[in-house]
């Protein structure tokens, strides 16, 4: 199976899978990669988006203070693994005041379309919902309450399309995930359900998007993380599922095991224990490879890794749709 719809990566951060590791996706040895405390008053960074930006990376990072608010704040690396976070947070222009100075910001992703760098985050306009901006900050993509707006990286028939999770204003109800489209980024329409919680214990409560769709030659590859509510509380492990290419409504498949779940001491100990929240994808159409950042423990920034040959047998080894 081929990446398509991506371009190779001269430094993609990358670590082979170490010889004892059975898994599909393995960790990078020097997590986490962002630890807490970055610099003076914010607490963490975590669940943010990276994408290749030339010879070097962009990120936009969620950026929690000691007021435990979320912000996004604009990082730049040149590995993909060593980052330098402007301590300015981002103030979006362009937007209509309404909705332009919300009281948080924040699980970030950036998507290239048409030549364009988009960035989707949960907004504040009377609850959670989806934020989009490019050079400007646009109009919020649903009303309250929403969460999780994941772009498709081109547009079908025409429209652009987003993945996001209905919600109230918790965190726990409404757990499927659906796909909506849009003629021009503003008014969005024709909802359809893609997959829900449910079945396996790992992904009972909720499922989520997680980084931009990855297109290969079968189909869209899509990470979520999955959660279960166990007597602790929230456990978050990360899934996997492929899209039909020209109806992402359709599943084709997705994983019955989850591929990745906390067990690293900086993903089951910090802010919100026993968290793995993929957010961003960098792949290298080339060789396959995918480089993978996560939020871990609602604390650091971590990375692991995998190849897009190696996820697809898996998904059709261990698939279930429901």
């Amino acid at each position: 199976m081929a990446i398509v719809n991506a371009a190779a990566v001269k430094n993609l951060p990358w670590e082979e899978r170490p010889a004892e590791c059975p898994d599909v996706v393995w960790r990078y040895s020097g997590n986490p990669i962002i630890p807490r405390y970055p610099f003076p008053g914010a607490q963490g960074v975590y669940n943010s988006a990276a994408i290749a930006y030339g010879d070097a990376f962009i990120g936009v990072m969620r950026v929690e203070y000691r007021d435990s608010m979320p912000r996004l704040h604009v990082a730049r690396s040149r590995d993909g693994i060593h980052w330098d976070i402007e301590q300015e947070k981002i103030v979006m222009t362009g937007a209509d005041a309404e909705i332009a100075r919300p009281a948080y910001t924040y699980d970030p992703r950036v998507c290239r379309l048409d030549d364009q760098y988009y960035v989707t985050w949960c907004n504040d306009y009377h609850g959670p919902t989806i934020g989009i901006a490019r050079f400007e900050q646009l109009e919020n993509a649903f009303l309250p309450y929403n969460r999780n707006g994941v772009l498709f990286p081109r547009k079908l028939r025409g429209r652009y399309l987003m993945l996001s999770r209905p919600s109230d204003n918790g965190h726990t109800p409404f757990g499927d995930i659906y796909v909506s489209e849009s003629p021009d980024l503003v008014h969005w329409g024709r909802h359809r359900w893609v997959m829900g919680r449910g079945g396996q214990w790992w992904q009972s409560t909720k499922v989520d998007a997680g980084p931009i769709p990855v297109e290969t030659t079968e189909g869209w590859l899509l990470f979520y993380h999955g959660v279960i509510t166990n007597c602790n509380g929230f456990v978050y492990s990360m899934g996997a599922a492929l899209l039909d290419l020209d109806d992402p409504a359709k599943v084709i498949y997705r994983t019955n095991e989850y591929l990745a779940s906390p067990s690293a001491p900086y993903e089951t100990v910090g802010f919100v224990p026993n968290v793995f929240f993929p957010c961003a994808a960098i792949a290298d159409a080339p060789t396959g490879r995918i480089a993978l950042y996560y939020g871990a423990a609602d604390t650091c920034t971590a990375l692991c890794f995998c190849r897009v040959d190696e996820v697809l047998a898996f998904l059709k080894a261990h698939s279930t749709v429901f």
